[in-house]
């Protein structure tokens, strides 16, 4: 059985490794805000329980059995989002912490029960994919609103920033999944794009808010 601090690494490492692909101890180290020598020693722990595979200054990747039980980790959180909004009335910016406290349970039925409540989603409420009871994820590949061209149409069916900063900025925006955002232009210097949706016939997002959202392009 894992501690609670190593599925944390497992987890963090499944989701950078879908990200950028390659994953060193300098990526694991920023993105948990943790020293290089704590990150270093855990990465030496999680090999010896074949979970990582690990070598001085090569890419850090996980075993299969260490994708396993990443994804089943993160099935929990993603399950755990979708409950809370889906049946206890969360908003989607509020849900993430509370998931970060029950993903740790250790009883399969109270989550499969959970999946069966919800009629087996296949996302959760920001759009990414829910890994099946054997930790296996279908990824879906999206577009980047960021990368779209001026006339395009993108339906948003992702975030990648779940945080509830960005979740309430976009809230304050009115903008949600399933909606369909035409690009009505974009500032070269900065990637600064007017968009329109919904009833908005105009509104302005920087390009670290466009990059942050993940969609469909449309035929229209």
């Amino acid at each position: 059985m894992n501690s609670l601090t190593e599925e944390n690494y497992l987890k963090t490492l499944f989701i950078l490794s879908n990200e950028t692909g390659e994953v060193n101890v300098i990526d694991l180290s920023k993105r948990l805000n943790i020293k290089m020598p704590t990150v270093t020693s855990m990465m030496k722990k999680l090999a010896d329980k074949k979970l990582v595979y690990y070598e001085s200054y090569k890419p850090l990747r996980l075993t299969e059995k260490g994708k396993k039980e990443a994804g089943i980790i993160i099935r929990k959180h993603r399950l755990t989002e979708m409950f809370l909004v889906k049946v206890m009335g969360f908003g989607w910016e509020e849900v993430h912490e509370i998931a970060e406290q029950l993903e740790h349970t250790r009883s399969p039925s109270f989550f499969e029960k959970m999946d069966e409540m919800l009629g087996y989603p296949k996302l959760d409420p920001h759009g990414s994919p829910i890994p099946d009871k054997n930790g296996k994820v279908e990824w879906k590949k999206y577009s980047k609103l960021s990368d779209c061209k001026t006339g395009d149409t993108l339906k948003l069916a992702a975030v990648i920033d779940s945080s509830e900063e960005f979740l309430k900025f976009l809230n304050s925006r009115e903008l949600k999944l399933g909606l369909k955002v035409k690009v009505k232009s974009i500032e070269p210097f900065d990637g600064t794009m007017v968009i329109s949706y919904g009833k908005k016939q105009s509104e302005t997002l920087s390009h670290t808010v466009t990059e942050r959202l993940l969609g469909e392009l449309m035929d229209i």
